[in-house]
């Protein structure tokens, strides 16, 4: 800057300031103290070289601290002294000066070149003191966090603290431990150590520090997360002397979801069954701890996934149509109820007239739910939530008059960071798990019930090195705070901004690591159902050579539980979709030219009558492929219209699959070869033969006939297709493709009726063809 602006000041005082300020800013490195100090035990002679013009008096005062006591008295070589710096003849000038030979003098320094290989090259040892390695650089990049000091700011700096050193300490925690095992393994710890560590290490002192502030001594973390969170909050609470404490207690969706049901009517079961996701009769009686023998005319549908209104609606009526199966649902509820207190009590959570709990979060369900809890037993204990973030859903936890707040995001906002968490959330969750399953009910003495724990002997390694990584990083963390006498910033104001970016830009942007380790993990459904999926989906693996960045973000959480793992998957894709992220090319590029369309489906039930499905706008990705998948919740569907481009053009589909519940179970068709396509129903649009397929207006469409491939009618479609599209004119000039010879598809049907019913099938049906050409005539 001009000294014109500080015209008033002097220059000493100018200088006292930037040293002032130099001070401040900067902070001991406690490793490089703790060498220093074990150097001096040994009586090793100290000396420090530095390129800066700082004098000799202004260095002791910058290095006047009690970890640095021991290089008091050590000789040091300025670069402004001596008219060089390392890399130009410093090296020289302390050789000469020190009188030792090069191989007696070993040195630590941070650059490559002035304290590695320029030294080197004189004999001296060197160790290279690297603060950022590649795989972390790659990390702050996608962070957007610049390399350059003198770049641009990084994003959410505090004017005071900074980044409140987060950067450095994840640096540090990377570089000074690596785990022993498998590549994953130690994937799944650098993750813990620079992602999800500093996240939950900055919950974790938010959690205790509002708890301090409010005069709430203790905490209470659910099961299976309250193991890790707990020791956290316990770490954080300790370092800053605070007098918190955080206990882990028992609870879970599914439990609390069954000692709040305060009736036993049908619509009290029916939304008691729609919450959750592919429960079948069986579960629900398991869950409702009802036996066959007690309704014994739902012993025929026992697999029967409860997917729909409809079948909800008439196992909630089979379930309460008598006095006595009403009775015995407020008999399990009211036994749910009691059991789930004795362990409260047990634990200690009744004790006092608050009950904090501390959870992830997302829609604050054990919340609510165990408020309803307390309110039927008729004791009067409002549950307050502390969480990481909360999703729309918890504002109903909020119009309840229930206090719950969130760290990095609250009732959905900041979208961009509510948002992002709360779509896929699973490794979060997987990741600080204990290593148990969860809880499905309590015995009699309140002790807890657990079911099969999820996840492969691997998956587990893994998890565990996540929470190694967890630990290792709040370990650093608080290590600094126990030094600063007080004096370093919490991270529970502006903090929370840039923890923030690092959790989103996480799941937003996964490394391919990070992706070969998180997409074999399995998450439970925990509600319930006995539905466990994998992270990357086995059924989108064959979709990701069809996928743009823009059909990432159209996956639906059933879909996928985290969409940018299949991006990361694949180089090119994940490429695109880094591009589209930095705002380097817009995500249009993947839209054909010209008005856009939409590939659409409808749906026709049993009672002939047509509906609007769902629908997909049409992209075209780096592989010149396209995508789409709607899916529409509809009972007694017996078959759906699929319009594809949603505009005249030359069609390549490469396979059409619908996964839909017909009879009850779960069903899967799949449309793929010249026979499959052969044999379906084209309306304003032609069969061209193999998979080419010809459609001459928006409406034209191929029907699937689904209650006919499954034999009845069916409900909660999902219709998948994979194609390529050569745009045609909207006007429908021009020459039209001829359709597939009539041979072909009556081939077609002759092997159909010969693998059904032998040579009678191809009798009947030459019979049929008979009738059919005598009636024309």
């Amino acid at each position: 800057m001009p000294l014109s602006l500080f015209a008033t000041t002097s220059l000493d005082r100018l200088v006292q300031a930037e040293v002032d300020a130099e001070r401040e800013f900067t902070v001991v490195d406690l490793d490089i103290a703790e060498l220093v100090q074990v150097a001096a035990k040994q009586g090793l002679p100290l000396v420090l070289i530095s390129d800066t013009y700082f004098t000799e008096s202004q260095l002791a005062y910058l290095l006047d601290r009690p970890e640095l006591e021991v290089l008091k008295g050590a000789r040091i070589f300025r670069s402004h002294q001596h008219g060089a710096d390392k890399a130009s003849g410093l090296w020289e000038i302390v050789l000469k000066e020190l009188g030792r030979s090069p191989d007696q003098i070993v040195h630590i320094g941070d650059n490559e070149i002035a304290d590695v290989d320029v030294p080197a090259e004189l004999g001296v040892r060197t160790v290279h003191f690297a603060r950022i390695d590649q795989g972390f650089a790659r990390t702050l990049e996608r962070e957007n966090e610049p390399g350059d000091p003198f770049g641009p700011y990084a994003p959410h700096l505090d004017p005071d603290d900074g980044d409140f050193g987060i950067t450095s300490l994840r640096a540090k925690t990377l570089q000074a431990h690596t785990p022993s095992g498998t590549a994953a393994v130690t994937a799944a710890w650098r993750y813990g150590a620079s992602v999800a560590g500093p996240a939950l290490t900055g919950f974790a002192e938010w959690a205790a520090f509002t708890a301090h502030k409010a005069g709430t001594p203790v905490l209470w973390c659910p099961m299976r997360e309250g193991e890790l969170l707990s020791d956290l909050i316990n770490a954080a609470a300790q370092t800053r002397g605070w007098a918190v404490r955080a206990k882990p207690i028992w609870l879970s969706r599914q439990v609390t979801s069954i000692a709040a049901l305060a009736g036993a009517d049908q619509a009290s079961i029916h939304e008691f069954v729609r919450k959750r996701h592919q429960l079948t009769v069986r579960q629900l009686l398991v869950m409702l701890h009802l036996r066959v023998g007690d309704v014994p005319h739902l012993a025929q549908d026992l697999d029967t996934v409860l997917d729909n209104d409809d079948i909800a609606s008439r196992v909630g009526l089979a379930l309460t149509e008598t006095p006595h199966l009403a009775n015995r649902l407020a008999v399990s509820a009211t036994t749910a109820r009691e059991r789930l207190l004795i362990s409260l009590r047990k634990a200690g959570a009744l004790d006092r007239p608050d009950l904090t709990l501390v959870d992830l979060g997302w829609g604050g369900t054990i919340q609510r739910q165990l408020a309803q809890v307390l309110k039927l037993a008729q004791l009067d204990i409002a549950p307050v939530g502390l969480y990481l973030a909360t999703d729309d859903r918890s504002v109903s936890v909020l119009m309840a008059g229930l206090r719950a707040e969130g760290y990095l995001g609250q009732a959905g906002h900041p979208r961009e960071i509510a948002g992002v968490l709360a779509r896929s959330p699973e490794v979060l969750e997987q990741s600080v798990n204990a290593l148990c399953g969860s809880l499905i009910d309590f015995a009699e003495d309140g002790s807890p019930v657990l079911g099969v724990s999820a996840g492969s002997t691997a998956q587990n390694l893994e998890r565990g090195a996540v929470q190694a990584g967890i630990r290792a990083f709040q370990a650093q963390w608080n290590r600094y705070v126990g030094t600063a006498a007080g004096r370093w910033p919490l991270l529970v104001g502006d903090a929370r901004d840039r923890l923030a970016n690092i959790l989103v830009a996480s799941l937003k942007l996964p490394t391919a690591e990070e992706a070969s380790v998180f997409g074999n993990w399995e998450h439970e459904d925990n509600f319930g159902s006995a539905v466990v999926t994998r992270m990357l989906p086995d059924d989108l693996a064959s979709a990701v050579p069809y996928l743009s960045p823009s059909d990432l973000d159209d996956l639906q959480m059933r879909d996928s539980f985290w969409p940018a793992l299949l991006g990361a998957s694949d180089p090119h894709l994940g490429a695109a979709a880094r591009a589209v992220h930095a705002g380097l090319i817009d995500a249009s590029m993947f839209e054909p030219a010209g008005e856009p369309s939409s590939t659409t489906v409808r749906y026709r039930t049993t009672d002939g009558e047509w509906f609007d499905g769902a629908s997909r706008r049409v992209r075209i990705n780096h592989n010149g492929l396209t995508f789409a998948r709607m899916d529409f919740y509809a009972s007694d569907v017996s078959e759906v219209s699929l319009a594809i481009p949603g505009r005249p053009a030359l069609v390549r589909v490469d396979w059409i699959e619908a996964k839909v519940i017909a009879g009850g179970q779960p069903r899967s068709i799949r449309w793929s070869s010249t026979e499959d396509f052969s044999r379906l129903h084209y309306e304003d649009c032609a069969w061209l033969g193999a998979n080419m397929m010809e459609f001459h207006s928006p409406l034209a469409a191929v029907w699937l006939p689904l209650e006919d491939a499954c034999g009845g009618p069916v409900s909660s479609v999902q219709v998948t297709v994979a194609f390529a599209m050569l745009a045609r004119s909207r006007s429908g000039l021009g020459h039209r493709m001829p359709p597939a010879g009539r041979a072909l598809r009556i081939s077609a049907k002759v092997r159909d009726e010969y693998r059904e019913r032998g040579a009678t099938g191809i009798a009947a049906g030459a019979a049929r063809l008979a009738v059919r050409r005598l009636k024309g005539q």
